[in-house]
């Protein structure tokens, strides 16, 4: 058996090169085989041990493990087998290239999970911050091209000063461009919005950020529309972000009962079925105490807010139907009166003296029209 793996070896080493390039792929397609089920295996380890997401690892050390699986192999290639000199240089450069690609491909990556994790919401799926993300792969990559010309051979010197001076030519092309990529950036370091939040405008537009890339801002309503708007205008723009400092907000629900009622009762009974409906409702905060405010005598009902509160702003619309569609029930069990809306007018009976006074100021004007 020794001999056979013996000779099978020997016909490897001192095989052409269409033995040479055989080997290297199958050694290639097993290392990555191995080496993916490793690496992934000991990414669910780490997934597990901290609060990172096994997904956004994933995404995080997706190609790597297929370069290092190559690299294994080109090393493993070029120390075994027996390769001419021209060859062998060029393995040499190609597996310095490998390693400044993997590099870089690794930093950029290691980069956009951490901006993910930073700024996105860790509610299983990870929103996208593309403007961070992309600006930091460009760089990124920019680098790493850099570094492997240099590689080669490649004076970098002049490039980077050609580079420098089309620079400043694009920044003066594309100033309104670079005015929403600033203001994007700035919106995201400020920490003052994140992606996921719900936001509302001074303009009206209301919804989730879902995505801030290096132009514009996506907004997506609760009707699942999407709202794109300009960096420069969302960062002028006077904005409620109802997600901070935390998504709890309470809401105000107006309702008005007849001037018979007792006012007492109406708020023990208010206040039970408040409760009620966030006990039992998703998205009600159950551990608040509901509160009821009178506010003003109304026209024909006297006027109050019931306060509830809600995990996110969002959840309020199922709140609200239920509450109203109960508490209906329940006002009608307890025989209390939702006045409808009403006005009282008094008439008052005119005089015989008020009549004669009536008639002799109609006579006179008609006298008047007669006259020629």
């Amino acid at each position: 058996m020794m001999e056979i793996l013996t000779d099978i070896g020997n016909r490897i080493v001192n095989g052409g090169f269409k033995v040479h390039l055989l080997v290297y792929v199958i050694s290639a397609a097993l290392g990555i085989i191995i080496i993916r089920l490793v690496f992934y295996k000991l990414l669910k380890i780490v997934a597990r041990k901290t609060n990172i997401a096994y997904s956004l690892l994933q995404q995080t050390f997706r190609g790597i493990p297929t370069l290092l699986g190559i690299l294994i192999a080109l090393y493993a290639v070029m120390e075994i087998l027996t390769i001419p000199p021209r060859g062998l240089l060029f393995l040499q450069r190609l597996f310095h290239s490998l390693v400044i690609l993997s590099v870089t491909l690794l930093v950029a990556h290691l980069a956009s999970g951490y901006l993910k994790q930073k700024f996105g919401k860790t509610s299983g799926a990870f929103a996208s911050t593309s403007i961070l993300a992309t600006t930091i792969d460009l760089a990124v990559y920019t680098i790493g091209i850099l570094f492997l010309l240099e590689s080669f051979g490649v004076a970098i010197s002049p490039l980077i000063t050609a580079l420098g001076v089309g620079g400043l030519a694009v920044a003066l092309a594309l100033q309104d461009t670079l005015a929403n990529l600033f203001s994007g950036i700035n919106i995201l370091v400020a920490k003052q919005i994140k992606i996921g939040d719900f936001v509302k405008l001074s303009t009206g537009e209301a919804g989730h950020i879902v995505d801030m890339s290096w132009r514009n801002t996506t907004i997506k309503t609760p009707t699942e529309n999407m709202v794109v708007i300009p960096n420069q205008k969302f960062a002028s723009s006077t904005i409620i972000n109802y997600a901070q400092p935390f998504a709890e907000c309470s809401i105000s629900i107006p309702i008005g009962v007849s001037y018979e009622s007792d006012l007492d009762y109406v708020e023990k009974v208010t206040v039970a079925v408040a409760k009620e409906i966030l006990q039992e409702t998703a998205g009600g905060v159950n551990s608040f105490a509901p509160v009821v405010r009178y506010s003003s005598f109304g026209e024909s009902s006297i006027d109050f807010n019931v306060i509830l509160r809600v995990k996110t702003v969002t959840d309020q619309y199922l709140i609200r139907h239920e509450f109203i569609k109960r508490l209906h029930a329940r006002y009608r069990q307890e025989k209390i009166i939702i006045p409808y809306p009403t006005r009282t007018i008094n008439l008052e009976q005119v005089t015989p003296l008020d009549e004669v006074s009536l008639k002799s100021v109609s006579n006179q004007g008609a006298a008047i029209v007669s006259k020629p």
